[in-house]
């Protein structure tokens, strides 16, 4: 019976030990697509033909697949239609909720106006399968399975209908005017990983793809220029800058011609087309051309000028970027008028205008979703959060300003303004519009935590506040937790390691921890996990011997360490940092030239802590609890005395 019983602890330890090595192997599936599509620019319809090779890399058997036909989203009461009609019947601020460019404006859409997606025929393997469409997801019940490790090869025919310009993608755009923005235009495997399909309709918002190599040729109209994901490799063919800048386009005889891109290690394609595009490319390195396609205005200098200043700055920013959050991948990026915004895809972006604040942005989800791409959809606050953290740096570099001068420079006309007093005060030099937007929204009782999935918001106003504002603000805060030097090596270091990997936010904990010595899971819990905020206070100071005491006291829900620095009025100044007792460590003096002191642990459970400097009170000149203002307190009014 002893003898039975441990050859069945060891049975139970090699299982644990086999099962607990299976989930911390890292995979990913893998796919190549090889697409070949003819436009008819006059009914504004393609037919296509799309070869998938599949790898399940997954250690799982893969009895169905999910395809994304996300062009079904722009038909009259579809999913994305009724969500964007019931948003805009909630109103903040007196206005409606819903996206401003979507409305109710597909439920206008007339039969030769809306898009949509339809599969011809599917193969796997030569075989045909069975598929059924549920709006935006084509769901095909493999006749055989995919077995782990295995390779398939998905052939299918297609055709679609380009609907008229509403969200992203479409034709005839009515601000740009530029006739096609190909985003979401195929058929496209949805992810699977370890959390298992991700087919999400389409609602509106975010996306997730699997990692392959994109071949695509399109063949449309003669007249048409494109610009696009990948490299073009027919460039001697077309000429038009991509087989040396400055080149028209190379006249042909027939009416149509063929463009063929091929784009590799990418997880989306998207391409865009006008008649009268203008084409600016410049090889910065020798790995690395920079496109800019904008559709051309005559007699019109600034709108020139604007997009020609788009090459100049993303060259002039390109070193302090790859500088401080890693080199760019890509043998080709390309800046394309389109879109309804600003819209990221693999080494391309579709941006309604030149404004370089949106052409930093759109870069920058060149790092955080094309090159790390997280779940978009379960973590939209990693991508958009991030890249507008990084947006507000360079912006910063390009035009040697922070954002709170902008907000100074404005009080400096208005000196009389109180309320902008106030928010000058309470914002942090770098990423203040993030601070702001995110104050509004705790105000507003409209928060949500960042655990909600992008498409289940209450609100649009919720989760773009939540997912740029609150995202931007989780890094910068990271700063104050850890010290910025020891942030800027996590975000070095998250990239080195997960680069073209798919991490989530455990992913990210891990390094951060690693690089910074602490523990960081309870930052995660409260800033992702809860809408828990902060508002730390002074509440007293007062004389004690030789010692000044100053209560300092919590007042919300969330915990910090914190930074308390006093002034004494012959101008010198001393640093007390206060660790929180979960951090199990504390940073080090972000400043060398200032006196630092590392205090006693404040533990989470107390909401009042003493802090005790050897100094008189009537030296003092004032007392401020985190004067970097990087801290996200929500109520700052207390957090300063002046004698």
């Amino acid at each position: 019976m002893i003898q039975k019983f441990r050859i069945f602890i060891v049975l139970i330890m090699v299982c644990g030990i086999s099962t607990v090595s299976t989930a911390q192997s890292y995979w990913q599936q893998k796919v190549n697509y090889k697409m070949a599509i003819d436009v008819n620019v006059q009914t504004n319809r393609f037919t296509g033909k799309q070869r998938l090779e599949y790898f399940n890399n997954s250690p799982d058997k893969l009895d169905k697949v999910f395809y994304h036909l996300y062009w079904n989203a722009f038909q009259p009461n579809s999913s994305m239609d009724v969500r964007s009609r019931e948003l805009g019947k909630i109103m903040i601020n007196n206005n409606p909720d819903w996206d401003s460019r979507v409305k109710d404006r597909i439920s206008k859409l007339t039969p030769d106006e809306i898009g949509y997606q339809k599969v011809l025929s599917l193969k796997m393997n030569g075989v045909p399968q069975n598929f059924s469409v549920h709006e935006t997801i084509l769901k095909v019940m493999l006749s055989k399975p995919i077995l782990p490790g295995q390779k398939v090869v998905f052939d299918m025919e297609f055709e679609a209908q380009v609907p008229l310009q509403i969200r992203r993608s479409g034709r005839d755009n009515p601000n740009t005017q530029v006739r096609y923005s190909m985003s979401q235009w195929y058929p496209k495997m949805a992810e699977y990983d370890f959390e298992g399909w991700h087919a999400d309709q389409y609602i509106a918002r975010e996306f997730y793809g699997v990692w392959g190599n994109y071949d695509v040729s399109i063949k449309i109209d003669k007249d048409y220029k494109l610009g696009g994901t990948g490299v073009l490799m027919n460039a001697s063919e077309i000429g038009w800058g991509y087989d040396k800048p400055g080149t028209p386009l190379k006249p042909i005889a027939k009416a149509k011609r063929t463009w063929h891109f091929v784009g590799n290690h990418v997880h989306d394609f998207v391409w865009a087309a006008d008649t009268a595009y203008n084409h600016l490319s410049k090889k910065i390195r020798p790995d690395l051309t920079l496109h800019v396609i904008y559709k051309y205005k005559p007699d019109n200098k600034g709108y020139e000028e604007g997009w020609q200043n788009v090459l100049a700055a993303a060259e002039k920013v390109l070193p302090f970027i790859e500088k401080n959050f890693g080199k760019y991948a890509y043998p080709q990026y390309s800046f394309i008028h389109g879109g309804d915004g600003g819209m990221e895809y693999p080494m391309a972006t579709l941006i309604h205008t030149s404004t370089i604040g949106t052409v930093f942005h759109e870069w920058m989800h060149s790092w955080y979703q094309m090159m790390l791409a997280t779940n978009e959809s379960e973590y939209p606050w990693m991508d958009e959060g991030f890249a507008s953290y990084a947006e507000s740096l360079v912006s910063a570099f390009y035009s040697g300003n922070t954002e709170l001068a902008d907000l100074r420079k404005r009080l400096e006309k208005n000196p009389e303004n109180k309320a902008l007093q106030n928010l000058v005060n309470s914002l942090p030099e770098n990423h203040s519009g993030a601070y702001n937007g995110y104050f509004r929204l705790v105000k507003s009782d409209l928060q949500e935590p960042l655990t909600t999935h992008a498409d289940h918001y209450n609100t649009n106003f919720g989760y773009s506040i939540s997912s740029y504002s609150k995202g931007e603000i989780f890094l910068e805060q990271l700063g104050y937790i850890t010290g910025a030097d020891v942030r800027d090596k996590i975000l070095m270091a998250y990239y080195n390691k997960w680069r073209f990997k798919h991490p989530n936010v455990n992913d990210f904990i891990r390094i951060a921890e690693e690089q910074s010595g602490m523990q960081l899971y309870w930052y995660r819990m409260y800033w992702i996990n809860t809408t828990k905020f902060i508002n730390y206070g002074i509440d007293s100071v007062w004389q004690d011997d030789e010692t000044v005491k100053i209560r300092l006291v919590n007042k919300a829900e969330m915990p910090m360490p914190i930074d308390v620095r006093v002034t004494f009025k012959d101008g010198s100044t001393q640093l007390y940092n206060i660790p929180l007792d979960l951090t199990l460590g504390s940073k080090k003096n972000e400043d060398p030239v200032e006196k630092y002191f590392v205090e006693p642990e404040w533990q989470w459970t107390h909401p009042q802590y003493i802090l005790k400097i050897k100094a008189q009170a009537a030296a003092i000149a004032s007392i401020e609890i985190d004067p970097s203002k990087r801290m996200a307190d929500l109520d700052r009014s207390d957090n300063k005395i002046i004698y």
